[in-house]
């Protein structure tokens, strides 16, 4: 193929991947147009006040007399943030029905003759761009930004493809070395014991299993009922105390990413059972990193990193976590390792299909399992291994977990058990009531320098090490 046809069939391939996201359904447009749903993330105090402590504390290194351009403006908190930090003009683009009410604030910054304008630092300082960001036109009305800021997250950091609308606009319209505040994000997947949860599951699922049901025998139903429920990924916040080994992370480079790499990715599976019980599935949650390039920046200044968490240990948000549920619980024993992977591949629904295969093997078994090997096991160990689909937009929600009540139990009252070893050793140390220490929360962080990896790690050990001081009352 000459030079002429591959950069040809590049363009085809280039337009294809604009036309899809151009024509996906307008729904979602209708559904953040409405004021309620921008109000449900305003209020969501972690969330904002990250983004309005990443962009302010930033203001005289990154957007002081800055074009900056805001993707999915959707109620225009983050463009007013820029302009607030000294951005010299904002290029608000929002698709939605919000577009026509943000110019609502803008035209009531300009108005004159009827008492002061509200918000006047906002005249003439931003462009609403009433737009889908793909739309070829923009690449003629709108110029090279210096930053680009987004809120393009969903649940598990990618629901709803939003990303893909970021990354698309920072290769179209950032300049070299330029920021994407947030600069980058971290999906966790950690194994779980919640057989409240599963129980829950089942019972809505046998439902389908009475032989008369006003004179109907409904047991047909119970099989694609079944696989319905357990295909249909939990969105609500759960306690900490489920997870029965640490997350793996999958980090996603806002900078860097590719939308090949976005649209599809494989997560390998490590993790070291805690105690010995019931795994009834995974956990899921993500964090997100705000820390501009040095190249982003204004000579002479320093970036001011911001660091947020969605994690069942840090202060809820509108994302809340995301729980995954095997058809079939696996028997585990502490210290075990958990091996295989998690695989994510967009599908039409603004989503994700995610698919599982995961095998439970000895500690000193799992040292000498290469990956071959593993994955010949994979296909044959069948009392051991568990495999899933989970479709992401088919999300349904569980409300039940309030917060841990004063009085915890112990893991033994969840069947959870500790090794017998780990057991005795807790009388060694000081401890409060119940044996519980405290845990640090992770809500928004201020931080100069540092990775997200770094700041999860270090709050990690800080919840352990505080594990070792006597509760506070």
């Amino acid at each position: 193929m000459n030079d002429e046809s591959h950069n040809n069939r590049k363009n085809d391939d280039a337009q294809r991947e604009d036309d899809e996201v151009l024509h996906r359904d307008p729904s979602y447009f209708q559904y953040y147009s409405q004021l309620q749903h921008q109000q449900n993330m305003l209020q969501d105090f972690v969330r904002t006040s990250a983004y309005h402590s990443a962009i302010t504390f930033n203001g005289s290194s990154l957007f002081r007399d800055r074009l900056v351009m805001d993707v999915g403006a959707g109620s225009g908190i983050l463009s007013f943030f820029a302009v607030q930090a000294g951005a010299k003009q904002v290029y608000a683009v929002e698709a939605s029905g919000m577009a026509k009410k943000m110019k609502v604030i803008l035209d009531a910054a300009k108005r004159k003759g009827q008492g002061s304008p509200r918000n006047a630092y906002l005249a003439d300082r931003i462009t609403v761009v009433s737009s889908k960001i793909e739309e070829p036109r923009l690449l003629k009305e709108v110029p090279t930004v210096d930053a680009i800021i987004s809120e393009p997250i969903g649940v598990l950091l990618v629901h709803e493809r939003m990303l893909e609308s970021f990354i698309y606009a920072r290769d179209k319209f950032l300049r070299p070395g330029g920021a994407m505040m947030p600069s980058a994000g971290t999906i966790h997947l950690a194994p779980l014991s919640d057989a409240a949860l599963w129980n829950e599951t089942i019972t809505k699922a046998r439902f389908w299993q009475q032989n008369d049901f006003y004179s109907v025998d409904l047991n047909p139903y119970f099989a694609p009922a079944f696989e319905e429920y357990f295909s249909s990924p939990v969105v609500g916040c759960f306690s900490p105390t489920t997870l029965i080994g640490d997350s793996v992370v999958h980090e996603v480079d806002f900078h860097t990413v590719t939308m090949a790499e976005l649209k599809e990715f494989t997560i390998p599976i490590e993790w070291e059972i805690k105690y010995t019980g019931l795994m009834h599935g995974v956990a899921g949650w993500f964090d997100l990193a705000f820390v501009p390039p040095v190249s982003s920046l204004h000579p002479g200044t320093q970036p001011s990193a911001t660091y947020m968490s969605t994690s069942p240990q840090s202060t809820a948000t509108h994302w809340q976590q995301v729980r995954m549920l095997l058809k079939q619980p696996l028997a585990v024993n502490a210290g075990q390792i958990i091996r295989g992977s998690i695989f994510m591949k967009v599908n039409d629904q603004r989503s994700y299909d995610i698919s599982a295969k995961l095998i439970a093997l000895d500690a000193e078994e799992s040292a000498l399992v290469s990956n071959e090997t593993l994955a010949t096991m994979l296909d044959t160990q069948k009392s051991r291994v568990r495999t899933a689909l989970w479709y992401l937009h088919e999300q349904i929600y569980n409300y039940a977990y309030v917060g841990e009540p004063s009085d915890m139990a112990r893991p033994e009252a969840a069947n959870l058990y500790l090794p017998v070893d780990s057991l005795l050793a807790e009388s060694a140390l000081p401890a409060g009531p119940q044996g519980y220490a405290r845990t640090q929360t992770i809500s928004s962080v201020e931080a100069v320098g540092g990775s997200l990896t770094d700041f999860v790690v270090n709050a990690a050990r800080n919840t352990v090490e505080s594990s070792n001081s006597p509760m506070e009352h």
